[in-house]
């Protein structure tokens, strides 16, 4: 029957390395399906290191568009629609905070599903990722601390402020 079905909607992959993450102050809004569709696939790090700073009067993590230095950063990779995407966009302040940007991801482990077995990312290949990186910042935040992955109740000390409490 042509035309009884809505069409696929396209999907992309998103690296998230902060607040997002699961278990972090902020992945509620991945979870709700009013902001559109987000799916965790797994684990990965970036293929190039990038510093991870935690910056600001709120402590935010912040991926300083940097490739070549810091670490190589842990996060999740997430499957998400256009919609989250979009919400993803406004909720990051994009442009003005962060910009997305596309980076290679190695994949740490996949436990997201696909349609054919070949198309599961296996332990150690890398899938190309949305990611908020910031490209304007003050520039002593180069000279802060580099992270390889983030935790808001991390060794670091510094608690993030959540955005209700700002």
């Amino acid at each position: 029957m042509a035309g009884s079905y809505a069409p696929l909607a396209r999907m992309a992959h998103v690296f998230v390395y902060g607040t997002l993450k699961r278990g972090q102050p902020n992945h509620r809004v991945l979870l709700d399906d009013t902001n559109g569709c987000a799916t965790f696939q797994g684990q990965g790090h970036t293929v190039e290191p990038y510093p991870l700073v935690i910056a600001g009067e709120h402590n935010i993590p912040r991926l300083l568009n940097l490739p070549g230095r810091g670490h190589c950063v842990v996060g999740e990779i997430y499957t998400v629609d256009e919609r989250m995407l979009r919400f993803l966009d406004e909720f990051e302040d994009c442009p003005d905070m962060y910009q997305r940007t596309l980076l290679r991801v190695v994949v740490l482990g996949w436990e997201g599903a696909h349609s054919a077995p070949e198309e599961t990312p296996a332990a150690g290949r890398m899938v190309q990722c949305f990611v908020y990186t910031t490209a304007t910042y003050p520039p002593e935040w180069v000279h802060l601390p580099y992270h390889d992955s983030y935790d808001c109740q991390g060794k670091h000390g510094l608690r993030y402020n959540p955005r209700e409490n700002r």
